[in-house]
């Protein structure tokens, strides 16, 4: 049958959480008899109930006439227009409900759909379509172009470079490598960054903003993680609150991280009309919408009371929860300045211990000893080789016991 599937299908990897989770319990039993039953700090994904206020109202939302049959799949209009609210009441800014917002079965589907709208499939590796995309980066991002027939080209995002790398350098470096210019269909931009949890400043992304509109590409926003934050200094913006972001930018939205509806699949993307429209063009032959009974209850959390206030409760529960890692982390050995450390996103990143030879080294020796889950940098991208990320989303209870393991088994630094 292999040779029924197309080359870009054929050359995918499994994605790195579910062969996280594979290991996992294929060691499971062992683990278990030595007491150290495996905690997991590998998926980043909420582990708390959702709010209550939703989870009724879809109870009571079931029951109404027609909300039953087919959706749209840009949206119902009261999605819509809550969606519209919602950017005006947490970024300031307008966005038209009709012309400007599409529905998405989770940003993860959205992005992948895009990408399949920009990227015409070619052989020759340097007449490929580019997007160029963070490293370290979410995994899935060079894996959807992969599979379009597209190549990912890298954004370095290093401590050196302070995670606000030369645009128009990396540019000079992808024409010298041979790919051409005019094949550079769009850049996607993570703030706050998942695998770093790094924010960047405005005057940054103003930059980016000119970079993309001199080079006539798309700004993708991925915008994921921007409620989650525990620092008013570092509250997360959108790239629409600068000037000229409209003409070439779209953002990506998603509710499984600020309210934990990860099994939802409820999102949203905004911005260019233009991009929007061509993108919803695609969309309709793929998929007939939401379920209109999940965008009627998640209308109503996103400009309520009760969802801002479970935002901030979550939040605050992050805060405790990182103090917890990086206090564990700094007794073990490793040199942190907390002056440093971002207070977005639920991740936590960290080096490697000297004496390992790379990521992946130090990961399996970490889950085959004491139980621990967490992700090799790598898996992220090239610029992620010498460094690990972990999600603090489980009870501050197992945070602690994996401090209290690892100092046991001998995991410290040095």
């Amino acid at each position: 049958m292999r040779n029924l599937f197309n080359d870009d299908v054929m050359s995918l990897d499994t994605y790195i959480m579910f062969k996280l989770k594979e290991e996992t319990a294929k060691l499971t039993p062992e683990l278990k008899a030595k007491n150290r039953t495996p905690i997991s700090l590998a998926m980043g994904a909420p582990t708390a109930n959702p709010p209550k206020m939703i989870i009724q109202r879809l109870k009571e939302i079931l029951d109404e006439d027609g909300i039953h049959m087919y959706s749209i799949p840009k949206g119902e209009k009261y999605y819509r227009d809550a969606i519209s609210l919602r950017m005006k009441n947490r970024f300031g800014v307008d966005i038209n409900p009709d012309t400007e917002i599409f529905s998405l079965i989770g940003s993860k589907e959205g992005i992948a759909n895009l990408i399949r709208t920009l990227i015409t499939s070619k052989k020759e590796e340097l007449e490929k379509d580019v997007i160029m995309v963070p490293d370290p980066g979410y995994a899935s991002y060079s894996e959807f172009i992969k599979c379009s027939g597209g190549k990912a080209y890298p954004i370095p995002l290093t401590i050196e470079n302070d995670y606000k790398p030369d645009m128009e350098e990396i540019f000079t470096n992808l024409v010298n490598d041979g790919y051409k210019p005019e094949n550079v269909k769009a850049m996607i931009l993570n703030f706050p960054n998942n695998p770093l949890g790094a924010t960047t400043t405005k005057e940054y992304v103003k930059s980016v903003i000119e970079f993309c509109k001199k080079h006539e590409i798309i700004l993708i926003s991925d915008a994921a993680y921007c409620d989650l934050y525990f620092e008013e200094s570092e509250k997360p913006f959108s790239v629409f609150e600068l000037e000229g972001a409209k003409d070439i930018a779209v953002e990506f939205y998603s509710f499984s991280k600020p309210y934990a509806l990860t099994g939802w699949r409820l999102g949203w993307v905004c911005g260019n009309s233009e991009i929007i429209q061509r993108f919803g063009k695609a969309k309709s032959t793929i998929d007939n919408g939401i379920f209109k009974a999940l965008q009627k209850a998640c209308a109503e959390i996103l400009n309520s009371k009760e969802g801002d206030k479970y935002i901030q409760e979550g939040n605050e529960g992050y805060k405790r929860k990182q103090a917890i890692m990086v206090k564990g982390f700094k007794e073990l050995g490793w040199d942190i300045d907390e002056t440093k450390v971002p207070h977005t996103t639920f991740y936590l990143w960290l080096p490697v211990p000297p004496r390992y030879n790379s990521a992946f080294e130090f990961c399996e020796d970490l889950l085959k000893k004491s139980g621990v889950v967490v992700v090799p940098g790598n898996a992220f991208g090239k610029y992620g080789e010498g460094f690990f990320r972990l999600s603090y989303v489980c009870s501050d209870e197992q945070l602690q016991e994996v401090i209290d393991r690892m100092k046991a088994d001998g995991f410290t630094f040095n």
